[in-house]
This record gives structure tokens, sequence and C-alpha cells, in this order.
């Protein structure tokens, strides 16, 4: 059996895994969902990228977790790429599901279409902490896009705002995806429009990992709210030897 730590994407907490974890320990593994920096209660919204790859690897190392399949899904792919520069002898494979890939020196914002960059820079702008929260009509139509409206609203009444500046920092890294050793998959959630399908996760970003395996499987970006079970399946069958 293997050893999972899930890392949730902006706007998300740890807690916001569990339905997922639930179903991947009931085939019998180990999962952890620990909440990033930037994003636990007690901590101010003005921490940067750095701060929330670094929250990630001191997990590890105080959980002593090796042979990890790590998973990040959305801005967490920002954080388990740059956790997996920082201590890859702690990391069997790298799971993303709908996420980012930056290469050293790349921010997320250089990765999304430029009407969202506008978009968080106004919010961020208006922030008195450098926060920004997903409007609800975008989360609605692009991210949760398969869920009834209850499951959506319930979902988002659980999102809290998100450090802007993890969006805007360039992650510093000593090689690029490609180049590293352990194994790495791509999940690409079908009907996920949180980025435009003529901007796409995959293959544009997934690429970028190189050799990779790719598990597609039909359902939104939001699937840990709209269809847990299912994603699990996806992430187990991405992160299997």
């Amino acid at each position: 059996m293997s050893t999972y730590v899930l890392v949730h994407g902006a706007w998300h907490t740890g807690e916001l895994m569990e339905d997922v974890a639930t179903a991947i320990r009931a085939a019998g593994h180990t999962v952890h969902c620990p909440t990033v920096a930037g994003n636990r209660p007690e901590d101010p919204r003005t921490l940067g990228l750095e701060a929330a790859i670094a929250s990630v690897v001191d997990y590890l190392e105080a959980e002593n977790l090796d042979d990890v399949i790590l998973m990040g899904h959305s801005y967490g792919g920002m954080v388990i790429t740059g956790t997996a520069d920082r201590v890859p002898a702690r990391i069997r494979r790298l799971v993303y599901v709908n996420a980012f890939v930056p290469n050293d020196g790349e921010a997320l914002n250089d990765m999304v279409p430029p009407h969202y960059v506008d978009l968080f820079d106004h919010l961020a702008e208006e922030s008195p902490d450098n926060a920004v929260m997903l409007p609800f009509p975008i989360w609605r139509e692009a991210f949760i896009n398969d869920a009834s409206l209850e499951v959506a609203q319930a979902a988002y009444d659980r999102l809290n705002p998100h450090p802007y500046a993890t969006f805007t920092d360039p992650i510093r890294l000593s090689r690029d995806p490609a180049q590293m050793e352990m194994g790495k998959s791509y999940v690409n959630c079908t009907e996920d429009t949180a980025l435009p399908h003529g901007h796409p996760w995959h293959p544009r970003l997934s690429e970028k990992l190189g050799l990779f395996r790719l598990v597609q499987v039909p359902g939104s970006h939001e699937m840990f709210f709209s269809a847990p079970e299912r994603l699990a399946e996806a992430i187990m069958l991405a992160g299997r030897d």
C-alpha cells in the first residue's frame, strides 16, 4: 500500500480534500491532507510561494514521510513542484490534477489567460492584505459546472481568501519538472473549464513534465466536491506503480 499526500489548490484547505482522501484510504492506502501556509486560519494572507512550498517540505519532514505519492490540485501544482525540487528523495511520484506545471522562474500568473490576471490584479488592489477571493459566478460556471447549485454554493461557502503573492511569485527550481527523476502523472478532468479549452490544462501544461502518465476522467475542476470517489479512482490510477 502507498502513502499519498494531497496538496490542495487556491482558496482551499486540506480539510476539503477529505472526501477524496476517505475513498483512497478505503482502498488501503495512507493519506495525508496538510493545509498549505497562507491558507491556514492563523496565517497572514501576505505569505508567498516560497512559504507555501516550505510548509509542505516541513510537513513531510515532521511526519517523516518517504516514498510519497505527492498530489497537487490546480495551484497545488506549483507547491508540489517546488517540494519535489527541495526534497526529491522523499517522493516516489508526482500527480498533477489539472494543476499548474512551472519551469524555473515562472509564476502561476504566467500560465493563465490575461483576463484572469486582470481580474485578480484588481481584486488584490482592493484587498487590505493582498488576498483574493474567486467570484461566485466564475466558481459556478467554470470551476464546478458538473454539480448542482446547492453543492456549488455549499462548497463555495467553505473556501477562504487566498494570498495573491503565491500567484505572482516566480518559482525557484534547481531543475525543471521534465528533468526530475521521480515518476510523474497528470490527471485531466475533461469538463474542466477553469482554464478555457482554448488555453488548456492538457496538453499545454502536462507536456512540460517530459515523460508522464496521463489519466483522463470526466468531471469539472472541483471534483473534490462534485465526484470525489471518481476522482479518487483516477488519482490511484495515476499513482500506482
